[in-house]
């Protein structure tokens, strides 16, 4: 196999045109993927809903969401392709996330994450969430518990000196190299989920 060359990331919003790759990479990452309309409503309907996805070249390597709701950014969904974990793909995108919301008002962003979900909480903990609560049988696939996470005030200077010291160091990481061809992704699953129950996949 040839290698693939670093790529430059664009993390722009999300368009209805994007919706097929972000079906295959949430089928890809969740075992109760969200049916196939959800993102659609989402983006034509829900006034208090972003979504953002990473392009990489032509391909869409990541995807993220949140609600933006009165003073608060509630992050809902989050996945990166197998194909472009483990190289910062996640982080960037968790950045620019954080960065929509401050510029919406927010004073603080939450979200949940499975108990289970070691690598994600050390994510979120890197962008200044802690642990605040527990919501407890919150996944319906195997009711684990999850825990509810948030950050200071984004407005405040400790948060604003930490969200800079981890965008200069993602500035100066190298460029992502995907992993190699996409793998496979098995169909949809029939079965509807009731949004939000999402968990982040990959960084």
């Amino acid at each position: 196999m040839v290698a693939r060359p670093p790529v430059k990331l664009q993390i722009v919003p999300m368009r209805v045109a994007d919706l097929p790759a972000v079906h295959a990479i949430e089928r890809a990452s969740f075992d109760s993927p969200w049916p196939a309309d959800a993102y659609r409503s989402e983006l034509e309907t829900n006034r208090l809903a972003q979504y953002l996805v990473v392009r990489a070249g032509d391909e869409i390597a990541a995807y993220g969401g949140m609600w933006l709701m009165v003073d608060e950014a509630h992050v809902i969904t989050f996945a990166v392709h197998p194909s472009w974990r483990r190289q910062r793909v996640g982080e960037r995108l968790l950045l620019a996330m954080l960065d929509v919301a401050i510029d919406a008002g927010a004073r603080e962003a939450t979200l949940e994450v499975r108990l289970s979900n070691l690598p994600a909480r050390r994510l979120y903990e890197k962008y200044g969430f802690r642990p605040v609560g527990l919501r407890p049988r919150y996944y319906s696939d195997n009711n684990e518990d999850a825990l509810i996470m948030t950050t200071d005030q984004l407005r405040d200077p400790p948060m604003r000196e930490r969200i800079a010291r981890l965008r200069a160091a993602l500035d100066a990481a190298p460029a992502p190299v995907p992993a190699g061809d996409p793998a496979p992704v098995p169909p949809a699953a029939p079965a509807p989920v009731p949004l939000p129950e999402r968990e982040a996949k990959g960084s």
